[in-house]
């Protein structure tokens, strides 16, 4: 019975010395890891897409999309705090609901990072291209055979870059990250200053015009402000690559809380003020669906050197979600092989206490993705990958509530079963908002999935035991 069996809770922590990882971050780097994850393309691109299914309401978007991951991530601060072990949602699945339920969220979330990872950098090699082939650069090696070239070059350039970065410490790279969050918080902070003293409360009129549940529209496209809310998921998580910090955090109890929590708290204020800047100061059909929305507004109201300020500060930044979701997928990742369902010599950690080959193994996976693969249709199947994680952190959340009711939480949801139950509902709520297409396409990839632990991952994570 492999499918129903639970890892032991004492299990979670590796028994390998070279398997430890090292506790080298505390809360600022935790929460600077989690605003960089967070703040990157969603909201610097996603305003569009959002304006364009909800018109203004996408406000309302907003904060539904926020309301639903502040649940996920209590659930996640509690969660991490009592099993402080790399691994995140599959971890915590495996003690609480079971090895198969374990697999399919570790399956998933396999497809939530290498998604995210690989979207980014094609999105910073788009900016990066232009610079490049006026220096001699070949146009055919800035982007992937669907567009008409080669390989993307400059997309396996910055996953290599940040990938080295993790393999040398990850002290050094949370410092790095630290200070590139910065930057991106001032850039946007430069937005909203610049923005919010044009806000026209007429551009908010009419505020709601496709509706709030999620309906197939004239043209064909999918609106309403759940529609839109599906859609800006995206934008807010990356708070759940902290919990894979756990392990290398100096003091789990407190650190972990304060990263979880803090980002998304921070992220969620960042992203009211510039959605309000943005609908407010431009009419929204005038930015609906571009793929840079915020320097369009600022060149629409005549901010045209602000807008380059903005769009170059935005590519230096946005290295740092790669470096929260490629760090969150290497730990993942560095996980499944201690429980076997990966060949466990990846497991191995470095001299500098880092897993090393693991991260070498993802940066791999995810470079021939961005290099090579069209993903620009698929990349909102990261969002229906996460939400399966989210829902089964807020499950997780109820029935150690019910089973362990006295079990040590150094961080205690308030309110656990209305969070525990806020995610789970808000979770697949947003997954049947998703396009039909790309429930689909979910669907077919947890298929293929359960086919892979059948034939292979039930059996190496049997002798493993």
């Amino acid at each position: 019975m492999s499918w129903t069996r639970r890892k032991p809770m004492e299990a979670m922590m590796p028994a390998q010395a070279d398997h430890k990882l090292a506790r080298t971050l505390s809360w600022p780097h935790l929460l600077a890891l989690g605003v960089g994850a967070i703040v990157g393309t969603g909201i610097l691109t996603l305003i569009g897409v959002g304006a364009d299914r909800a018109g203004p309401a996408v406000l309302l978007s907003f904060a539904i999309a926020g309301a639903i991951c502040a649940c996920a991530a209590l659930a996640y601060a509690e969660l991490s705090t009592m099993m402080p072990a790399a691994g995140s949602a599959y971890s915590y699945s495996y003690v609480v609901l079971g090895e198969g339920i374990a697999w399919i969220v570790g399956w998933s979330l396999i497809l939530e990072y290498s998604l995210v990872v690989s979207t980014v950098a094609v999105g910073w090699s788009g900016y990066a291209g232009p610079l490049l082939t006026p220096l001699g650069f070949p146009e055919l090696l800035t982007k992937g055979p669907e567009l008409g070239g080669l390989v993307n070059v400059p997309a396996i350039f910055i996953i290599a870059v940040v990938a080295s970065l993790l393999m040398f410490g990850t002290q050094e790279s949370a410092r790095l990250n630290t200070i590139l969050v910065l930057i991106k918080i001032a850039t946007l902070s430069l937005f909203v200053a610049v923005a919010l003293p044009a806000f026209d409360a007429q551009n908010l009129q009419p505020f709601m015009p496709f509706g709030f549940a999620k309906h197939m529209a004239p043209d064909g496209v999918e609106r309403g402000v759940m529609a839109a809310a599906a859609i800006i998921f995206f934008a807010f998580y990356g708070f759940d690559a902290i919990s894979t910090a756990a392990e290398e955090a100096k003091n789990p109890d407190r650190d972990l809380a304060i990263g979880i929590v803090g980002s998304l708290i921070a992220c969620t204020l960042i992203y009211v003020l510039v959605a309000a800047a943005a609908v407010g100061a431009l009419p929204f059909t005038r930015f609906a669906d571009s793929p840079e929305p915020l320097a369009l507004i600022l060149r629409e109201m005549g901010q045209g050197t602000v807008a380059r300020v903005v769009a170059v500060a935005a590519v230096i930044a946005l290295p740092t979600v790669l470096l929260g979701f490629l760090y969150g997928q290497s730990r993942i990742f560095l996980v499944m092989a201690r429980d076997g369902f990966l060949p466990q010599g990846l497991a191995k950690i470095s001299r500098r206490g880092t897993p090393a080959r693991i991260t070498l193994v993802t940066a791999i996976l995810v470079a021939i993705i961005a290099g090579l693969l069209p993903i620009d249709e698929i990349a909102a199947l990261a969002n229906a990958g996460t939400l399966i994680a989210f829902t089964s952190v807020g499950l997780c959340l109820l029935v150690l509530r019910r089973r362990l009711p006295d079990m040590r939480r150094p961080f205690r949801t308030p309110a656990a079963w209305f969070v525990g139950l806020g995610a789970m509902g808000g979770c697949a709520y947003l997954f049947i908002s998703l396009p039909m297409q790309t429930i689909l396409a979910c669907l077919g990839w947890n298929a293929v999935g359960l086919v892979v632990y059948f034939l292979y991952g039930q059996k190496r994570a049997s002798a493993a035991k």
